[in-house]
């Protein structure tokens, strides 16, 4: 096989880029490699929508900035903050191109929402199922470039990279066909990480089964930098079932913003103990407030309220949040809803420049993956999707200055090698179950004996995983297994260098 880029994942940053690349060249061939199909992602779930200074009489960047850079409590990188904020009207402008509805008022002007951490309304959405607007238009707007190849139900095992003089060069990926459980080593000029996150690292997560941080992982054992891996956003508004639910249903950030309540057992909305902005307040500042409340109760959940909303109104602008609590047996007009913050969107990652560069020659890093220094230690709500259009762009400026530049080498075979299938299913899933446990013990707390302890445990299995990876016994389970234990072991390690450097505190 004969290509010249390789993105890996298929949600909202990786199919932008690979759109772009060939809008900009018909000639550069393009394989997208995702492990399920192309519609699975994050960006499928991504209830809210997008962050954009719109109606400039209303609101300006220089608000946009400022919000930004104090939900992110003073970690973010203030120039890539302005610089993603100005380009998101122009972002906005493609996806529309490209055939995405965003809702509109009476009189025709953009349906602006508010959410937390914002102070004004500013974002952009498709009822409350704005992800799967945008994936869908990408997908079909993707088909109609024939030199884009992609390769379903295939896993990313790991990097390809040889010394390249002072630094590291990254020359291919090997990837498992999973239908004709091969390894294919594919070499390309540029490679691209577009993975989405690490969600199932916890035990609650809004994320779905595919987010086991396989970039994170395949970047990590490939010597690329990873930064701020601690920053684990939990969404404080996930809905919370007495059943085990290691996915949970998210409940968007915006049905807050519309007048939605959070209260306890008691009826009480207790945020503003916590917080002066209440339900508007950020992320992060609302989840510990559920779980500091929780921590001096008996209560196992908190609960929104919307039942002094107008229902009409509120089931037109989230009928699939409605749907969904309907199903569950939960009528918003009339009941509680429970919730619980869950594991949501991973601040930090692989290490980047502006232009999705990592630490590692000809290999980049676009969305939830990277670590970009928008977010700092906490993402302002709806921040995310346009993240991943900024650095797709700007990535695709990067690699085709690159690759007219440079003279091309790709190989004009895929090696393939044959493997065995692991056949520990069982074996892993009470590992995994062990490993979110633990993960979600410490999500709250730095408790630095505990830390050393997991990550402790966490590196002796890691090893047991890595001797059936070199004898070529693999399984779906195993690879993610491997990924999940990467994954945790970095967000472990950043957190215990931030207690040694005193950036937080320890705890017994």
């Amino acid at each position: 096989m004969e290509t010249q880029i390789v993105i890996v994942g298929s949600g909202i940053a990786g199919l932008s880029l690979a759109i772009k690349l060939s809008e900009a060249d018909a000639l550069i061939k393009i394989v997208v490699v995702t492990k399920a199909g192309l519609s699975d992602s994050n960006t499928r779930y991504a209830q809210g929508g997008i962050a954009a200074v719109i109606n400039k009489n209303l609101d300006s960047f220089e608000e946009h900035i400022r919000d930004t850079l104090q939900c992110g409590k003073g970690l973010c990188d203030a120039e890539v903050v302005e610089m993603v904020v100005r380009q998101a009207p122009e972002r906005i402008k493609e996806l529309k191109e490209w055939g995405t509805r965003f809702d509109r008022t009476t009189d025709n002007a953009y349906d602006l929402a508010l959410e937390g951490g914002h102070t004004h309304p500013r974002v952009l959405h498709h009822k409350d199922s704005t992800g799967f607007e945008i994936e869908s238009v990408l997908i079909t707007q993707l088909k109609k470039h024939k030199n884009i190849l992609a390769l379903e139900q295939h896993s990313a095992l790991d990097l390809i990279t040889e010394s390249g003089g002072s630094e590291k060069v990254c020359t291919g990926i090997k990837v498992i066909d999973w239908k004709n459980k091969k390894i294919k080593k594919l070499f390309a000029s540029k490679i691209i990480l577009a993975s989405g996150g690490c969600g199932q690292v916890y035990l609650n997560t809004t994320n779905p089964s595919l987010a086991t941080g396989d970039g994170y992982g395949i970047a990590a054992r490939a010597g690329a930098h990873l930064q701020n891996m601690r920053f684990m956003q939990f969404h404080p508004t996930a809905l919370y079932l007495e059943k085990p639910n290691l996915i949970s249903y998210l409940i968007s950030e915006a049905v807050r913003g519309f007048g939605a309540y959070i209260v306890d057992m008691e009826n009480k909305r207790f945020l503003f103990k916590y917080d002066l902005r209440g339900e508007l307040a950020p992320r992060d500042s609302v989840s510990e407030a559920i779980m500091n409340h929780l921590n001096t109760s008996t209560e196992h959940c908190v609960y929104l309220d919307a039942r002094h909303l107008n229902r009409k109104v509120f089931n037109e602008h989230f009928p699939s949040i409605v749907h969904e609590l309907l199903s569950s047996g939960i009528d918003p007009s009339k009941d509680l809803i429970p919730v619980m913050p869950s594991a949501h969107y991973q601040c930090g990652g692989i290490q980047v420049n502006k232009v999705g560069v990592s630490s590692i020659k000809n290999l980049y890093a676009i969305g939830e993956v990277s670590s970009t220094g928008l977010h700092g230690a906490n993402r302002l709500a709806s921040n995310s999707l346009l993240e991943a259009l900024v650095y797709a762009h700007n990535a695709s400026l990067h690699i085709l200055s690159e690759l007219k530049n440079t003279s091309i080498t790709f190989s004009s075979k895929t090696k393939v090698v044959e493997f065995k299938t692991s056949n520990e299913k069982q074996e892993f899933s009470k590992s995994l179950l062990d490993i979110k446990k633990r993960m979600s013990a410490s999500a709250f707390q730095n408790n630095k004996f505990l830390l050393l302890k997991d990550k402790d445990h966490l590196e002796n299995m890691e090893q047991v995983i890595e001797n059936n990876i070199q004898k070529n016994i693999i399984s779906p389970e195993l690879l993610e297994f491997r990924n999940v234990i990467a994954s945790a072991k970095w967000i472990l390690t950043d957190k215990l260098e931030a207690i040694e450097n005193k950036e937080i505190t320890y705890t017994n």
